[in-house]
């Protein structure tokens, strides 16, 4: 073989190792495993991991009900939570989904806030042959002894209602 052949020949695959090792990434190596008996596996390489979906920053998921710690009865002065009365015009009874009062019943129709210890929802009331529609606001105070009602639509009563929890 002449020398000049030799070179030509062993030209191409010089440029291919040099190709070769201009790559940046390392080789992976597979991971293993040792197993009880001291044997060594080699395990295949883990793929990549699927992206997971993550909720969008800032937001939480939508609520559809009053918060637990709002539920139960709720009276204007002491005398509404006393059991049996039938005048505790001022007693409201707190469900997830309504508030019942002495003579009407409002019903949840969607949350527009939600925080910690406070709500505002588009409630729709019915009562004495009527319906109507109100956002209602509803507030703890007092370390959730004391329950906050405001209604500011132009019907409603002046100023917010403060509700003490009946025991």
């Amino acid at each position: 073989m002449k020398p000049n052949l030799l070179i030509h020949s062993a030209l191409p695959a010089t440029l291919l190792l040099a190709l070769a090792a201009c790559n940046s990434q390392a080789p992976e190596q597979p991971a293993t495993n040792a197993t009880e008996t001291g044997t060594t596996t080699t395990a295949p390489p883990t793929p990549p991991s699927e992206p997971t979906a993550s909720p969008t920053v800032g937001t939480t998921p939508a609520a559809t009900e009053i918060p637990a710690v709002m539920q139960g009865r709720w009276g204007l002065v002491a005398a509404d939570c006393e059991a049996g009365r039938a005048d505790a015009k001022g007693l409201v009874t707190i469900g997830p989904k309504r508030m019942a009062f002495y003579e009407s019943v409002g019903t949840l129709d969607s949350v527009e806030e939600q925080a910690e210890g406070r709500l505002r929802g588009r409630f729709s009331f019915t009562g004495e042959g009527m319906a109507w529609t109100r956002t209602i606001g509803l507030e703890l105070q007092d370390s959730g002894n004391t329950l906050v009602r405001t209604d500011n639509s132009p019907e409603a009563e002046a100023g917010p209602l403060r509700y003490g929890k009946c025991k």
